[in-house]
């Protein structure tokens, strides 16, 4: 099976050890063309959902994770994320690593880009990233996308 490519919170090791216990971390690496953004937002938790798009801008890139997925941990991500619902679908993509070039699949939001992600929700992304040893600057624009308030909580993220 083909390398998943993780993004947003499935970016933190902690969390894919949680949902795909038998399938480890490969390496990291870049998705060049893409850019990670937020949309769905009447289908989130308290906001829009992390996806990725493609983006012809020089700079367009998004880190991600490379996991080595075992056919039930495919199957178990894929009800987690409601690949089975609509909510996401999967799309193969090249990733660049220092190893060269792999093709990797991934989960892109089947909605409208558009809309801002929860305070709290963002944070989760930031964490994931950094968590996972994306560049300082990379993180740190995670950090400063603009994001609503989370619901109950006092002062976001």
């Amino acid at each position: 099976m083909p390398l998943y490519a993780a993004y947003g919170s499935n970016l933190h090791p902690a969390r894919m050890a949680d949902r795909a216990p038998h399938s480890p971390l490969s390496e990291t690496g870049w998705l060049h063309g893409w850019r990670l953004t937020f949309g769905g937002e009447d289908r989130g938790w308290e906001g829009a959902l992390v996806t990725v798009v493609q983006d012809d801008a020089a700079d367009a890139a998004v880190y991600v994770g490379l996991y080595d997925l075992t056919e039930a941990d495919a199957r178990s991500l894929d009800e987690v994320e409601g690949a089975g619902l609509g909510l996401y679908r999967k799309v193969r993509v090249r990733v660049d690593t220092l190893s060269g070039q792999v093709v990797a699949w991934l989960y892109v939001l089947d909605a409208y880009e558009g809309g801002l992600p929860a305070a709290r929700y963002l944070g989760m992304v930031a964490d994931a990233a950094e968590a996972a040893g994306a560049p300082a600057d990379y993180v740190t624009a995670l950090r400063a996308r603009p994001c609503r308030a989370s619901e109950g909580a006092a002062g976001g993220a």
